[in-house]
């Protein structure tokens, strides 16, 4: 397990950017793969792809790059924080299951994100990335609780 690499969710948030110095001081120097998954359209795109003459394409590639990115940008801090990081990014209708999917592909030791804080009530009803993650994801997920002020 020590050999396969962990998979940080980065998202460009300073939750998500907690979760990396976090995991960087439990579980030391080792590889990492910094991952964000973007929206394959977004709300907006979505009433635009409705239209006659819809660029469904140019919106999944301009999500695509943005999700890239932030993978980058996350690596690099992954990497200031003692990792050996690398980016990846993706397009999911269903964040939680891009995160899944590729810590299956990469067979990750152990997904890290960062959790926003959301009241109970929002978590009922189901927008808690993190939540769904642990629920569904068949190795350790070490989510970083917001940092309380």
């Amino acid at each position: 397990m020590q050999d396969a690499p962990i998979l940080i969710c980065y998202d460009g948030t300073e939750g998500a950017q907690r979760a990396i110095t976090v995991a960087a001081g439990l579980l030391g120097h080792r590889r990492a793969v910094v991952l964000d998954i973007g929206p394959v359209l977004t709300g907006a795109e979505s009433l635009a792809v409705t239209a006659p003459v819809s660029p469904v394409a140019l919106f999944e590639g301009l999500n695509e790059e943005d999700a890239q990115d932030r993978s980058r940008a996350g690596a690099e801090l992954a990497r200031q924080a003692g990792f050996d990081a690398e980016p990846r990014a993706g397009l999911s209708a269903t964040t939680w299951e891009g995160i899944v999917d590729v810590a299956d592909d990469i067979d990750a030791a152990m997904i890290v994100l960062g959790s926003r804080g959301l009241s109970r009530a929002r978590e009922l009803f189901g927008e808690s990335v993190s939540h769904a993650v642990a629920e569904h994801a068949r190795r350790p997920v070490l989510i970083v609780p917001r940092q309380r002020a």
